[in-house]
């Protein structure tokens, strides 16, 4: 009987989908761009870290447009925020390819899955949407 419910156990762990980049605890910000001589990295006491995992798989949990200052100008950047081993906020500008790219293959996800349709959108809100989402650079 303890191999049957091991067996179970291993199965389960090897069905678990792995979320997230790695297992430290809090959020973590994430910035999407060709700067630091990555495609996205990390900032830790303003120095660049870059991120060398290619994906990040994880739930969407909020999509904002932010006003914000960088570099003395006023600019608008795009945040992600993506549940996944942890909470992982995306930064990107809100004009970028990733940017548009991302938004593009979220609203045909959404689509696809019929969570956006005028004809039925009332009866639609009242679905609670969990949208599992991997983003990366290929």
């Amino acid at each position: 009987m303890r191999q049957e419910e091991l067996l179970k156990q291993l199965v389960a762990a090897i069905n678990k989908p792995k979320l997230g980049l790695h297992s430290e605890a809090g959020s973590s910000k994430i910035y999407c761009n060709r700067h630091n001589g990555s495609l996205w990295y990390t900032l830790n006491n303003s120095e660049a870290s870059a991120i060398t995992q290619t994906a990040l798989t994880g739930y969407l949990k909020e999509l904002k447009f932010e006003k914000c200052e960088r570099r003395g100008k006023e600019v608008y950047k795009l945040l992600i925020t993506i549940q996944a081993d942890r909470p992982y906020i995306l930064e990107s500008g809100h004009d970028t390819h990733f940017a548009k790219s991302v938004l593009a293959a979220i609203s045909l996800l959404l689509l696809r899955n019929n969570y956006i349709l005028p004809s039925h959108y009332s009866r639609r809100r009242e679905r609670q949407m969990k949208t599992c989402c991997s983003v990366g650079y290929g």
